[in-house]
């Protein structure tokens, strides 16, 4: 369809005509200016300067491989961006951060033209709800430039999900404006409709395409001010090998239609394709203070390591399969065994390269409760690690550096939720997550947890829990439990000095709070309410049949300090 037959377009710069819509997977004439970002800073830092402001104003920007802006050894330089839009014009990275030390960047906004994701509307289910057939609204990427990945699926009325993760198997475009969707499983009884609305990734990077809105990579001291994030085509912001990074009232939402520049028939139902604030790898762990983060397609924040597999052992001397960096020598690592037990910390005394996986090692990875990716397409060298003391490590036990999974991390004063996966996940030491409200998540609001599945750590110990509001959450709300490869739930002492105090949970599946593996636990003061404040009666009935278990549930924990938490 020509752009001609469908619309009016007014002068360039401004939205379509009043009542009118592109059609699907066309481009209206392009709110704001073409814009050198990269260039107007790498003038302002070769000229010395240590505080660069940009001039307000909406700026579409072009990527340089696959980049929009890239801000890379710089040391004490602070960037002014307040009132500044960059509308990124291919769906790759908005901003990468390579290599600062104590850089500050306030006042941000990115969204996307055309968006990494589309949207529409279910017009047809097969009987056993396996494939669904789909209307693009106008305004949206074509269906040819859908991607499979994070299908959602929403309701028309409450503009809330539908129901959790789909498995799709295939997507095809029947032509621009519908798609049709396979499913690798399903039901007749599965909650979709007529009538709901989908979201999906897409994607137009003609020029390469690399993940997340905003990366930052071996930083130290980054300070992230007030920077608004409307889409991303993975995660909002992502951090690996980093050191106290603060992340200041930074916003994750979905674009309202009052400031989308694209007049849509529909407004956006999702912000980014994934997680909104991650954290791989920190040597001090981030502080997220009065962020927000709604309607993205997985986790609101993942503060995590990298685990190891050892596969066997002689002695005090390990084979380990490396996923990501590898340890020096003097560093102190965390050991998990096969089952999920944690034993005493070691020290690496020696480390020396020992070849590629082998056969037999492949052999096992394909038969263990792993992501598939890392199952079935892990290639990882191998290491002979030296450790302090002989330890009983059988094949697939785990190890981790224990300075490197973002221990002294804080979230704090946050609102997150509406989202398919969970609210705050915890897998580092020595934090507090207080403050918080969470809403709407399908998931834990609240998790504290190593994770065999993605290899990442690790256990946690001295974690502050309070003071934090969980409201409508489909799992247990507040949930520290820690398993192995076997599957099983570990033993005590798997984390260690744990507080839950303060915190309040409404509407939400019993038990709110439920903890496995812990030793030192303090569970005081906190209030679980069964009434829910939703107006959805379709959640008030499914909620009615999991508000029958007790509110506080432990098990496999020593040393509990339980007292002054209500029902009600």
């Amino acid at each position: 369809m020509q752009l001609k037959d469908a619309i009016a377009v007014v002068a360039a710069g401004a939205f379509v005509a009043a009542g009118a819509f592109l059609p699907v997977g066309a481009m209206a004439a392009p709110m704001g200016k073409d814009f050198d970002i990269q260039g107007y800073v790498d003038k302002a830092v070769q000229a010395g300067q240590k505080r660069i402001v940009i001039p307000p104003g909406m700026y579409r920007v072009t990527p340089h491989h696959a980049e929009h802006l890239r801000l890379a050894d710089l040391h004490g330089v602070t960037i002014v961006a307040d009132g500044v839009e960059m509308i990124c014009t291919q769906t790759t990275r908005a901003l990468s951060i390579d290599r600062c030390d104590g850089l500050t960047v306030r006042g941000l906004k990115i969204d996307y033209d055309p968006l990494p994701f589309t949207q529409g509307k279910i017009t047809a289910l097969s009987a056993d709800k396996k494939v669904t057939d789909i209307e693009l609204f106008a305004g949206y990427p074509a269906a040819d430039q859908a991607t499979n990945f994070k299908y959602e699926v929403f309701r028309p009325d409450t503009r809330t999900l539908r129901r959790d993760d789909c498995d799709v198997s295939k997507i095809e475009a029947v032509d621009a404006s519908h798609l049709r969707v396979t499913k690798g499983s399903g039901s007749a009884n599965d909650p979709e409709q007529i009538g709901d609305i989908i979201v999906i990734g897409a994607e137009h990077a003609p020029d390469g395409s690399a993940p997340h809105a905003v990366t930052l990579d071996h930083s130290v001291g980054t300070k992230l001010e007030n920077i608004t994030v409307y889409a991303s085509n993975c995660f909002g912001f992502i951090e690996f090998g980093c050191s106290a990074s603060i992340y200041s009232h930074c916003r994750i939402d979905r674009c309202p239609p009052a400031e989308d520049i694209v007049h849509r028939a529909d407004p956006r139902m999702r912000s980014l394709d994934a997680d909104a604030y991650h954290s791989g790898g920190a040597a001090k762990g981030p502080s997220y203070l009065g962020c927000s983060a709604k309607f993205m397609g997985d986790d609101c924040v993942n503060i995590h390591g990298s685990y190891n597999m050892i596969t066997s052992r002689q002695g005090n001397v390990l084979r380990v399969l490396v996923k990501d960096d590898i340890y020096a020598p003097g560093e102190p690592v965390e050991l998990l065994t096969y089952s999920g037990a944690r034993l005493p910390d070691a020290v690496v005394t020696k480390v020396e390269p020992d070849g590629k996986i082998t056969d037999a090692e492949r052999e096992f990875l394909s038969k263990q409760q792993m992501d598939a990716g890392l199952r079935t397409q892990w290639t990882p060298d191998a290491y002979k690690v030296t450790i302090d003391r002989d330890a009983d490590l059988p094949m697939g036990s785990l190890i981790c550096s224990a300075r490197r999974t973002g221990n002294g991390f804080a979230v704090k004063n946050c609102d997150f939720g509406f989202n398919r996966s969970r609210g705050i996940l915890i897998k580092a030491s020595d934090g507090e997550v207080s403050g918080n409200t969470i809403t709407g998540s399908w998931m834990e609001a609240i998790l504290v947890t190593p994770e065999y599945w993605w290899l990442e750590s690790g256990s946690s110990n001295n974690v502050v829990i309070k003071n934090n509001t969980i409201v409508n959450c489909r799992r247990s709300a507040i949930t520290v439990t820690a398993t192995g490869g076997t599957g099983a739930v570990a033993p005590a002492g798997a984390h260690r000095h744990i507080t839950i105090s303060g915190n309040k949970v409404i509407g939400s599946v019993l038990p709110s709070l439920k903890i496995t593996s812990t030793d030192r636990l303090a569970i005081t003061n906190n209030v679980t309410i069964r009434a829910t404040a939703s107006k959805n009666a379709d959640y008030i009935r499914w909620l009615a049949e999991r508000q029958k278990d007790d509110a506080i549930v432990t098990t496999d924990c020593d040393n509990v300090t339980n007292k002054g938490n209500i029902i009600r």
